[in-house]
């Protein structure tokens, strides 16, 4: 990428950075930034979020099911039941730090953005570990904490183009500290790049603490700055002096003995190697994680290809979406389990539930996914006028589903659903209970013709959810 004919300066690279490397994880860290901040967002806002994303659905799966973040080892197989089992913050965060190594990825990552990225993951697996033996929650906070420290570095490596090969070759020749070298080709160290970056982006009160010199002794931060010192120091062996006094602060901080704490680092640094690989990111460096047997990362079974059915995964779905009902959760998130097994179960490419208004005058789009989703939902609005012939009427009239074929579309009464939705395939059925319905699931393949397996699979989930709202009715 070109560089302007004049060097950039701080405020320079934040804009550029923010504008036009990294836009879309800008928007991603909005997105996620005002859930967190919203206490009555609800579980299934969030996953409508990440499955916004089918790259982002499929690693927070992975990882919603690795023994590092799932420590209960309960199967997940959507994004709905890993809100359930990690919490809606956990996997608001690890939804956010798989978007930042996406976006810096597509920056074409080599060299020193890689030992940066690897560095930050092993001082992340460190720093939780550390926050956790002393006793502290928040774990995924400080993890993520930990990785975005250095962001501004590892942005400056994946997009700095002539600069960076500037710096990169003055680094080279081991004459001058790294941040002496950075301030010659810059201007200014990397780290004021790192936390302007995290407060342009308001990634979080922890990193921000760390960066700006603000850590107090608190032992969240502590935990920060001690994972990426042993982070660092492990890289020239875990026997090297560095990390062995590395390893002492660790342990004095936690009031550990050495050894058990240096056994605990090793184990870390193996942890941390296969979590990058999770992410799609390159691992720690061979030193740090020696016992790490690292590989490709495996693709994650339970999700297959939008627009392909998955049998297997619709029967997991299934037993999630009767687990939540039965427990009683929210009607909404469990509507949105629904969406999700017909999305990524079923394999239809748009889905959406709608419900109807409160005076049942009106039927209006609540959530949706797939391509176009949320201009689909804005738009599935109708009048329940209470014509015979009209398709969405005589389905909340008559309690039963059309599976919507080009010849069906071509006779009276779809008129209304054509002009919105735009396809002459689709899935539409009602759902609540036998004597009151409540809203109607629609599912169509973006214009791609449908199937009698998947219409028996939607007409399946579909019950499913009229289960649930029956059993939420009786609980009024």
């Amino acid at each position: 990428m070109t560089l302007p004919a004049h060097p950039l300066d701080l405020t320079g690279w934040i804009e550029r950075i923010r504008g036009r490397d990294m836009p879309v994880f800008g928007r991603t860290v909005e997105s996620l930034r005002t859930l967190l901040s919203d206490d009555r967002v609800s579980a299934s806002t969030l996953a409508q979020v990440i499955l916004k994303d089918a790259p982002m659905t499929a690693k927070v799966l992975r990882l919603a099911n690795s023994a590092f973040f799932n420590t209960s080892r309960q199967t997940v197989s959507t994004v709905s039941r890993a809100i359930v089992v990690l919490g809606f913050n956990p996997v608001a965060q690890i939804a956010l730090s798989v978007s930042l190594i996406d976006a810096l990825l597509s920056g074409g990552v080599r060299g020193r953005a890689e030992a940066e990225m690897a560095r930050s993951f092993h001082a992340a697996v460190q720093a939780r570990w550390a926050a956790a033996k002393r006793g502290e929650g928040h774990g995924e906070e400080v993890f993520i904490a930990a990785l975005l420290t250095r962001v501004g570095e590892m942005a400056f490596w994946c997009f700095g183009g002539d600069q960076a090969r500037s710096l990169d070759g003055l680094l080279a020749q081991g004459r001058m500290r790294e941040e002496d070298a950075q301030q010659v080709v810059l201007g200014f160290p990397l780290r004021h790049l790192s936390a302007g970056l995290v407060r342009e982006w308001h990634l979080g009160a922890l990193a921000q603490a760390v960066l700006e010199g603000q850590s107090r002794g608190r032992n969240g931060e502590q935990a920060v700055l001690l994972g990426h010192r042993l982070a660092r120091a492990s890289e020239q062996g875990w026997d090297a002096p560095p990390a062995r006094q590395a390893v002492q602060a660790l342990a004095d901080y936690l009031e550990l003995p050495f050894a058990a704490v240096l056994d605990a680092a090793r184990a870390n640094a193996a942890e941390a190697a296969r979590i990058a690989n999770s992410f799609g990111a390159p691992a720690p460096p061979a030193g740090a994680a020696a016992s790490a047997g690292s590989g490709p990362a495996q693709a994650d079974p339970a999700a297959p290809p939008v627009g392909v059915a998955d049998p297997h995964l619709q029967l997991h779905i299934l037993h999630d979406v009767a687990a939540m009902t039965l427990a009683q959760a929210p009607l909404d998130d469990i509507l949105q389990m629904v969406l999700e097994g017909l999305y990524r179960g079923v394999g239809c490419e748009r889905v959406l539930v709608a419900r109807l208004s409160a005076d049942r005058s009106e039927l209006q789009g609540r959530a949706a996914i797939g391509s176009g989703a949320e201009a689909l939902a804005a738009s599935f609005v109708f009048s329940m006028d209470g014509e015979p012939d009209d398709l969405l009427d005589a389905a909340i009239d008559s309690a039963q589903g059309c599976w919507l074929t080009p010849s069906r579309a071509a006779q009276p009464g779809a008129e209304r659903l054509l002009k919105v939705a735009g396809s002459r395939h689709a899935y539409l059925a009602p759902f609540g209970t036998g004597s009151r319905q409540v809203g109607v699931f629609y599912a169509d393949g973006h214009g791609r013709a449908l199937d009698e397996a998947g219409w028996h699979a939607f007409q399946h989930f579909v019950l499913q959810a009229s289960l649930a709202v029956g059993l939420s009715l009786q609980g009024q």
